[in-house]
């Protein structure tokens, strides 16, 4: 099982690079057919990978791989739009998004499989931890609900406090650089705007995190089950947020969505022993509730307010 592991992070590792490196290494803004174009191809893995699960390991697994990868997939969607409000706030250049993209969802794996792994080793050695994972899971669903819009002030975050203290941090971009040296100060070292972008997106994802792992371990214990499906939805968010980062505030019901999967994960998650719903359920009424919540969006748009003249 070791070289599965293996084989599947030196896979995702490698379609990183060659996304950063290779395809988009002019530095230049990602045009939206592009980015679409990358978007379809990692849906197109994701699919290869489901098939690959069935014939390796049955039926139930590979419903269990795509469940988990349909919720992991709408749960990222809620952090493009945290970094479209980071990327506004900070004024980042579009050109540059990319770059602190690539290691924001890199630090993002990492975090995801150290969670993961705990996760489900603890809940094997302490069952009753699933039902406070579903409470959390249900608290949290009624929190996005309520709480409408994302509202979030980077300059709060304690991260970044602690770096401007200890770190001086230059005014402008230098060309997507995450440190520089002043020469005029005898080569004192110095942070970029860039380094605290990327340092509000890796915290912001640690919380998102805390969310998403709890909502796939209600559909499976399977850690390398979760952890592939965890991933392969992280590896085309950066190719999302470019090919619909200008879409985003179209769907201005999908968070409540987002929020009735949340508590429906986490309910299932609180009563395994009283009901048992089969993981095609599952599949069909995220799938369902998300269908929703994008066609009333579009149906209702958002009314443009006019200025009075």
């Amino acid at each position: 099982m070791f070289y599965y592991w293996l084989l599947f992070n030196l896979f995702a590792l490698g379609m990183l690079v060659l996304d950063l490196r290779v395809f988009h290494r002019s530095g230049r803004a990602v045009p939206p057919r592009q980015a679409l174009a990358w978007s379809a191809l990692y849906l197109v893995l994701a699919a290869a990978f489901a098939v690959l699960v069935y014939f390796w390991q049955g039926h139930q697994a590979a419903l269990e791989f795509v469940t988990g990868y349909v919720l992991e997939l709408s749960l990222s969607v809620d952090n493009l739009f945290v970094f479209l409000v980071i990327f506004n706030y900070f004024a980042v250049p579009e050109e540059q998004q990319r770059r602190v993209l690539f290691w924001g969802i890199l630090g993002a794996l990492i975090m995801r499989g150290i969670f993961i792994g705990a996760g489900v080793g603890l809940i094997h050695r302490f069952h009753g931890l699933v039902y406070a994972l579903g409470a959390l899971l249900v608290y949290s669903g009624i929190r996005v609900c309520l709480a409408g819009d994302h509202q979030i002030d980077p300059a709060a975050n304690p991260v970044v406090k602690g770096l401007r203290r200890f770190v001086p941090v230059t005014a402008n971009y230098d060309r997507g650089r995450f440190f520089v040296r002043n020469r005029q100060e005898n080569s004192r070292l110095y942070a970029t705007p860039l380094l605290v972008v990327l340092l509000v997106i890796e915290t912001t994802d640690v919380l998102f995190a805390i969310d998403s792992i709890p909502a796939i371990l209600a559909i499976t214990l399977n850690a390398f089950i979760v952890y592939t499906s965890n991933v392969l939805a992280i590896l085309g968010l950066r190719s999302m947020y470019f090919a619909v980062s200008g879409l985003m505030k179209t769907f201005r019901f999908l968070h409540y969505g987002l929020a009735v999967v949340l508590v429906l994960v986490g309910a299932k998650m609180i009563a395994p022993d009283y009901v048992r719903i089969p993981i095609l359920t599952t599949l069909a009424v995220i799938a369902g509730v998300l269908l929703i919540s994008v066609g009333a969006s579009l149906l209702y748009p958002e009314e443009k307010k006019i200025d009075d003249c």
